[in-house]
C-alpha cells in the first residue's frame, strides 16, 4: 500500500527537542514502512524518514500568514497532481490541506493531537466529501470536534525502545515534573506537593515565552528553585528523558488546561515511573488507576497519592503502557479504519 503522511512545517520530522506531534508522525512513518508499505512524508525542511521525503515551507513557529498560505498552496498543488497515486493520505497537518481532494476517492485520515476547532469540521462537512475519517488522540479530544463527520479515537504512541524500564528506585528518589513551565501545566503545584511531602523535585521543560506565563514563571516557580530540593534541569533530549524519567519515584501531572493526551505520561510509564495526575482532560483515559498511577482531584489528594507510589509495581506499570500504546497496535488501528467502515 502507498501511504502519504502530511505534517505542517515549523519543526522538522523527527524533532531534535520539542515537537511531540512531529515525533508521532515520524514514528508512524517508520512503522508503516516497517510493515511493508511504501511511505512518502510531506513535511518541513530537514525532515526525513525511511521512505521518500518531500520538504516544503520553512521551519519557524513564528512564520508569517503569507508564508503559511504559500505552504497551503504547495500542498494543494501536490495533492491535485498526485493524490490518486496513494492508497491512504494520512494528514497530521492543517485540515485545509485536504480541501481540493475532500471528495476524491482517496482514503483520507485527518488526525488531531490537540483541541479541535468545530467551525472547520462543520465547514468541510458541508462540502461533498467521501472516504474521510477524523481521528483524535483521546475521547476527550474527539468530543471537542465531533460535530460532524465520522470520528474515531486512536491513542498516541511512543517508541518504547527508547525507554529503559527501571524496576526499582531508591526510597529517596525524586519526584519529577516534566512539561512546559506554563501556569496551566501546574509546576507551582508540583513544587507545593514536593515541599509538603519532603521530596526532592526535578523540574524539566521549556521556560515560557508568552508575557503572562513569563510573569507567572518569575513569580511562582523561579523563586523556589534552590538546586537542592527544587532543581531545574532545562529542556531534555531523548537520552536525558530516559535518565530523568527512569530515576524518578513518580511524575506529577497537575494539569488544569485542555491537554489532548499527554505523551509525557506514557513516556514516564515506559520507564516504570507511575504518574499522579489531576482528573482532567485525557488523563483518566491514559492512567490505569493503581497500576500505572493515580487520578486525583486536588492538591491534597495529590499529596496523599505520593505516599502510595511505593505500592505501584513498576514492571507492571511499564508493561501495561507497552500493551496499550505500542506503535504497532496503534498503526494497525489506523489502517483498519477503512476496513471497519
Amino acid at each position: 500500500m502507498k501511504i502519504l503522511l502530511i505534517m505542517d512545517p515549523g519543526i522538522p520530522v523527527p524533532p531534535k527537542f520539542y515537537g511531540g506531534h512531529e515525533r508521532l508522525v515520524y514514528l508512524f512513518a517508520e512503522e508503516y514502512q516497517r510493515m511493508g508499505h511504501d511511505v512518502t512524508l510531506l513535511a518541513g525542511p530537514d525532515s526525513h524518514c525511511s521512505g521518500q521525503t518531500i520538504t516544503f515551507g520553512i521551519n519557524s513557529l513564528k512564520r508569517s500568514g503569507i508564508q503559511k498560505l504559500k505552504e497551503i498552496f504547495f500542498v494543494w498543488k501536490f495533492l491535485l497532481k498526485n493524490h490518486s497515486e496513494f492508497d491512504l493520505i494520512h494528514n497530521f497537518g492543517r485540515l485545509l490541506y485536504l480541501l481540493p481532494i475532500v471528495n476524491s476517492a482517496s482514503n483520507k485520515i485527518m488526525t488531531y493531537g490537540r483541541r479541535v476547532t468545530p467551525f472547520g469540521i462543520r465547514c468541510i462537512n458541508l462540502l461533498p466529501n467521501k472516504n474521510l475519517i477524523f481521528t483524535a488522540c483521546s475521547d476527550f479530544c474527539v468530543a471537542t470536534g465531533n460535530v460532524a463527520g465520522h470520528w474515531e479515537t486512536v491513542y498516541n504512541s511512543i517508541d518504547f525502545e527508547n525507554y529503559q524500564l527501571i524496576n526499582q528506585v531508591k526510597d529517596d528518589a525524586p519526584l519529577l515534573f516534566f512539561s512546559r513551565l506554563d501556569k496551566i501545566k501546574g509546576p507551582h503545584i508540583a513544587i507545593d506537593v514536593a515541599k509538603r511531602t519532603g521530596n526532592k523535585l526535578i523540574i524539566a521543560g521549556n521556560i515560557p515565552t508568552t508575557p503572562d506565563n513569563i510573569a507567572y514563571y518569575e513569580k511562582m516557580v523561579l523563586p523556589h528553585i534552590d538546586n537542592e530540593q527544587i532543581v531545574y534541569v532545562g529542556a531534555l533530549n531523548d537520552m536525558q528523558k530516559n535518565e530523568y524519567l527512569g530515576n524518578a519515584k513518580g511524575m506529577l501531572f497537575p494539569l488544569s488546561g485542555d491537554e489532548a493526551f499527554g505523551l509525557v505520561m506514557i513516556e514516564a510509564m515506559a520507564c516504570g515511573t507511575p504518574v499522579i495526575a489531576f482528573n482532567h482532560a485525557a488523563a483518566p483515559e491514559v492512567i490505569d488507576e493503581g497500576i500505572s498511577g493515580f487520578i486525583v482531584n486536588d492538591i491534597e489528594e495529590m499529596t496523599d497519592a505520593v505516599g502510595k507510589l511505593s505500592s505501584i509495581d513498576r514492571t507492571q506499570c511499564g508493561n501495561i503502557a507497552r500493551e496499550r500504546f505500542n506503535v504497532t497496535s496503534i498503526a494497525h488501528k489506523y489502517l483498519s479504519l477503512f476496513n471497519a467502515k
